[in-house]
């Protein structure tokens, strides 16, 4: 590494003393949600400028953002200020594969030596069965029972997007088949839309490493929507959907399981509300239209995100975000403000209130199921429109 480079690597990262640099993340925040380099700290892109030199205190500053692409703008922008600043080369994604091959070589090197202890993927086990039963394991039985989940003879894909919530939602099907209550059988199915090599490499590093037996599946959707302007992440989900339904039904499957946990249902219900001008909310379970006799289910329904961090941070673990060409080259390295997703905006909000009403979150999931018709001006039954004035003078006060 010389003061002529503005990038370093992560091999050079490891070689400098730590009282030496100062390793900051100028990701967006739902990016730092899934996951951050151990002593970095997080400045967003716009404080860059007049906090850096703070921070720094006299020592290198090191940034790194997604794949390492503004991040070496920035870097540039601070040497001309007299700056010693560099980044961090490939961003967190290189970091994030360098770090599993050091876990990966570790575990390798105490099977050699005979010691004793767990496999990474039975300590994760563990950790669902004891630590995170209650808030986790509970929830997602009480989900799949309640709403009647799954059921004799099921044969589910579950689709893995390679983030935290759907590698989850993979461990605890594994978990459930083995208190055999029911029988049914379990595809875990990952789609391909395009991703980089990195974000597929990180997929198929954790699903080895924790013990699940991925079927990859590829499929062009990133190259069809990348030239929309209009809702392109709206044709992506809707596409998506469509290709794990029919992968799912080649391989025998009646049903598909999504990862979507309590605060996606939440979300959803204020998001209709405050975006859509309707009551509405994330079901837990769905007849799919266009595919006959299949099934969309979410198991997730019941347990909170915040606990699904938890997990994953207890068991040092890392995942991908999105990780489509947007994410990987707009929203992860250049977040714009003007851009921010509106679910962002309701989870911020949500947040907010919670502040003032500790119980905000429980009262929006009740509210969908505590529906008065007699005290609304009209609904939807069917697809047909019904109005209060079509019985209100068939009634008494």
């Amino acid at each position: 590494m010389s003061n002529n480079n503005l990038e370093i690597t992560y091999k050079e990262l490891m070689e400098l003393d730590k009282s030496e640099y100062q390793l900051i993340d100028m990701r967006s925040k739902s990016a730092l949600s899934y996951g951050t380099i151990p002593q970095s700290i997080h400045i967003p892109e716009q404080e860059i400028y007049h906090r850096v030199k703070e921070v720094a205190n006299g020592k290198k500053v090191v940034l790194y953002c997604g794949r390492g692409i503004i991040s070496g703008e920035f870097a540039e922008n601070l040497r001309e200020q007299g700056i010693e600043a560099y980044s961090l080369q490939g961003g967190y994604a290189t970091w994030l594969l360098s770090s599993m091959k050091e876990q990966e070589e570790e575990e390798k090197e105490k099977q050699k030596k005979g010691e004793k202890e767990k496999t990474r993927a039975e300590e994760i086990e563990y950790s669902i069965r004891k630590k995170f039963h209650k808030q986790i394991f509970s929830k997602f039985a009480k989900a799949v029972k309640e709403y009647e989940l799954v059921k004799e003879n099921d044969k589910i894909a579950v689709c893995i997007s390679g983030g935290k919530d759907s590698m989850l939602m993979a461990k605890l099907f594994q978990e459930l088949k083995k208190h055999n209550k029911v029988q049914f059988e379990v595809e875990f199915l990952v789609m391909d839309p395009g991703y980089s090599k990195e974000n597929r490499q990180v997929i198929e590093n954790n699903a080895k490493m924790m013990n699940i037996p991925i079927t990859i599946f590829e499929s062009n959707i990133f190259d069809s929507v990348y030239e929309i302007e209009k809702s392109p992440c709206y044709l992506c989900a809707r596409m998506r959907r469509g290709h794990l339904y029919h992968k799912a039904k080649e391989l025998g499957c009646n049903k598909i399981a999504l990862g979507h946990h309590y605060d996606d249902v939440i979300e959803t219900i204020l998001m209709g509300m405050l975006y859509g001008g309707q009551v509405q909310t994330m079901m837990p379970k769905l007849h799919s239209t266009n595919f006959e006799g299949m099934e969309l289910i979410r198991p997730m329904y019941l347990i909170r995100e915040d606990d699904i961090k938890h997990w994953r941070d207890y068991n040092n673990l890392y995942f991908i975000q999105c990780a489509c060409r947007f994410t990987d080259t707009c929203t992860t390295c250049a977040p714009d403000s003007r851009s921010v997703s509106k679910r962002l905006e309701i989870k911020n909000l949500i947040a907010e209130m919670k502040k003032v009403n500790p119980f905000v979150e429980g009262n929006i999931f009740k509210s969908v199921e505590n529906v008065n018709l007699s005290t609304v001006i009209a609904y939807k039954e069917n697809g047909v429109k019904h109005h209060f004035l079509e019985t209100y003078d068939s009634k008494t006060e």
